[in-house]
């Protein structure tokens, strides 16, 4: 970790730099080729952190930058949190997958988050979490589908779908560095503890927020063939070497397994979204109803307390 003006962040790899943003992620990259002295932001992170966003960019690239543009693996809450914010400040194009619009134009809510699946205090909390889109306009834009991103000319995006419709990794192919969004993750998103600390083990998507599981089974697959060296998640530190290599060939093996839930709204049938939305969600059994409620009204009055604790002990 790295303290410069009073701002944490972290170096990833050459030229790559990561921010927590309470239990989430932002990245920055320098572009090496193309734009002088240029650099991209990759998501935003959960809302309140856009003066501390800044102030990193500043610190890595000097007073008044700005980047070319800011990507996003996906539109949820904690991936979008500052970008309003941000973009008052930098006047720069959005950029994110043609499925992923939707959500960004006003069009589309996301389905509903899935409480009952994984077992800790942030899945059980998941009903509070919005799903409603935001409304860029015309200051989003598509993604080259080729995968081609003008502002870093080195990377390529590549479409991962599962835990959203749209859903993008990055990939540096000369030094294998993967930047992976919510694809898969290097610590468990659903328990508070782990979220909130970063502590580190290889998962799959988060579980309260994906509606597609064999989309999902396939993207973490296509990511293993990449052969990344460094893995940077949405959530999570980043995982190198070794380590990576065993744990990410453990969950592309073995993911219907490790990754998905035993049951849950969206484990037999997925949500359908096409480019203009969602199509289809499919309906809450009757069994789990009641277990979803009885988690609201558990997290209602437990869950901001619990947080707090957590985040008072290890942030």
């Amino acid at each position: 970790m790295i303290t410069n003006n009073k701002v944490n962040y972290y170096q990833v790899t050459q030229g790559v730099w990561g921010l927590k943003t309470l239990f989430s992620n932002v990245y920055m990259i320098a572009n090496r080729k193309g734009v002088a002295d240029g650099w991209v932001l990759v998501d935003t992170g959960v809302r309140g952190y856009s003066r501390q966003i800044i102030k990193a960019a500043e610190a890595l690239f000097g007073a008044g930058t700005r980047p070319e543009a800011i990507i996003l693996t996906h539109g949820h809450f904690d991936h979008t949190g500052n970008l309003i914010e941000l973009l008052k400040h930098w006047d720069v194009p959005v950029y994110a997958h043609p499925m992923e619009l939707p959500y960004l134009t006003g069009k589309s809510s996301y389905p509903p988050a899935d409480p009952v699946v994984g077992g800790g205090l942030m899945a059980w909390m998941a009903w509070a979490y919005p799903t409603s889109p935001i409304d860029l306009g015309e200051k989003v834009q598509a993604l080259d589908v080729s995968g081609d991103i003008p502002e870093l000319p080195e990377w390529k995006t590549v479409h991962t779908p599962g835990h959203t419709p749209g859903h993008v990794s990055l990939f540096f192919k000369l030094n294998a560095t993967l930047i992976a969004g919510d694809a898969l993750v290097t610590t468990k998103p659903e328990s508070a503890f782990y979220a909130l600390s970063f502590a580190q083990t290889l998962s799959g998507p988060p579980k309260y927020l994906t509606t597609d599981w064999a989309a999902a089974a396939q993207s973490v697959r296509k990511l293993y063939e990449l052969e990344p060296r460094t893995v940077a998640t949405g959530h999570g530190y980043p995982m190198r070497g070794r380590e990576l290599q065993a744990a990410l060939k453990k969950l592309a093996d073995n993911f219907e397994d490790i990754a998905i839930p035993m049951s849950g709204r969206y484990v037999r049938v997925p949500a359908m979204a096409d480019e203009n939305g969602v199509e289809y969600v499919p309906p809450i059994a009757p069994s789990v109803k009641f277990k979803a409620a009885a988690f609201a009204i558990a997290t209602v009055a437990v869950g901001f307390f619990a947080v707090r604790e957590v985040q008072k002990r290890f942030l």
